[in-house]
């Protein structure tokens, strides 16, 4: 199949070309503004099917949102119309196409100017309504507040609510693109207006947006800091909500490219160290255990919480009893057999470092540790 993308540049038609190419969609025609009309014409002569994303959000004059959005989709179809390609098109247009305003009025003539061609030519013709779309790539700054609010955040750099309580519309660009993909296989479902809506979306208000990503914000800088915000140390958000789960990957994309990183508390004795590595209010905590040649670490039981560990580097020996018998289990571990080795409630345990270096260990617990409550005893294995 021959595609051709108008926009192709913009925040949704780079999404849309990669993720085209992923599927083994290679014969792609990439129009954007700087496209002659002799290229265009020689696209529509043989493309298959037309991703017309092309538009215009935030001019510096009023009249450039009806030559963006009205006049560049008569440029396209005239052409089709001239090389008499009767494929199907699917252009966006938003929820603001109702509004009396000239973006939406733009948007509008060019919703009526598209209906107009397909009972003329009998050409397919698909018309998504799109709500506020966020996501990877989107220009900050510009026409999204999640790209501004991630962008500047990220950045230390302020934001402005203006009305916390206002609520908007969210779709995310996978979302977006799921859709579109599926078009083009002939899965679309028209509503009942006869537009077409991404299904998946979100009612949002914008104080929960601002307060969410500067969660996310903090969980990084409190993880080495001496001031250290407990409700927030290391941990991630939660990744069974959808929309958080979307929101939290679009917040990552715009760290500054010295900032991908963030250190950690490595708490040092003679015997090792012992690391936090990542927290989850439902998921628990991972941790990272360095103990020295000889070193035996633990000596302690829990009521409800419980462990795996999992050696990495080095080899040694879990040890566990239960605290009114005397029996002793022995489980060796070492990097050569990657194993986990579960730490039931109820028994005493340690680890020992039988080896001639470091001893590496990943610790997951099924809680994170609260120091108001550590379910920890000391008892001798």
């Amino acid at each position: 199949m021959k595609i051709l993308i108008t926009g192709a540049k913009g925040f949704i038609g780079k999404n849309l070309t990669l993720e085209l190419r992923n599927r083994g969609y290679e014969d792609l025609f990439l129009c954007d503004i700087d496209t002659t009309y002799e290229q265009l014409n020689e696209y529509t002569k043989i493309c298959d099917f037309v991703f017309h994303l092309a538009g215009v959000n935030r001019p510096e004059e009023q009249k450039e949102f009806m030559e963006g959005n009205f006049g560049f989709t008569s440029t396209l179809l005239d052409s089709l119309k001239k090389n008499k390609n009767h494929c199907p098109i699917l252009m966006t247009s938003s929820i603001q196409a109702i509004l009396d305003n000239p973006y939406g009025k733009s948007k509008k003539a060019g919703e009526d100017l598209l209906l107009a061609y397909e009972k003329d030519t009998g050409s397919k013709v698909l018309i998504y309504r799109l709500s506020n779309v966020f996501g990877k790539w989107c220009r900050p700054n510009y026409n999204s507040v999640v790209a501004t609010f991630c962008n500047n955040i990220a950045n230390d750099l302020p934001i402005k609510v203006n009305d916390r309580e206002q609520s908007i519309t969210l779709v995310y660009i996978d979302d977006v693109i799921n859709t579109f993909i599926s078009a083009i296989e002939g899965k679309e479902k028209s509503a009942n207006d006869g537009l077409y809506y991404v299904i998946t979306a979100y009612p949002v208000k914008l104080g929960a947006i601002a307060d969410l990503i500067y969660s996310f914000h903090q969980s990084r800088k409190a993880a080495s800091s001496e001031d250290q915000n407990i409700s927030q140390l290391l941990y991630i958000p939660d990744m069974g909500d959808e929309f958080t789960k979307k929101l939290y990957s679009t917040y990552l994309s715009y760290l500054p490219k010295d900032k991908f990183s963030y250190p950690l508390k490595m708490n040092k004795d003679e015997r090792g160290s012992f690391t936090e590595f990542l927290k989850s209010r439902e998921r628990g905590q991972v941790s990272i255990n360095i103990s020295k040649p000889g070193i035996t670490k633990g000596n302690h039981w829990h009521h409800t919480k419980n462990e795996k560990f999992l050696v990495v580097k080095g080899k040694g020996v879990v040890r566990f009893r239960k605290p009114f018998e005397d029996e002793i289990i022995e489980y060796e571990v070492s990097d050569e057999k990657l194993e986990i080795i579960d730490i039931p409630s109820g028994y005493t345990h340690n680890i020992s470092n039988m080896g001639d270096s470091d001893m590496v260990t990943i610790m997951w617990a099924n809680e994170a540790f609260n120091p108001d409550k550590p379910d920890t005893y000391y008892l001798e294995v």
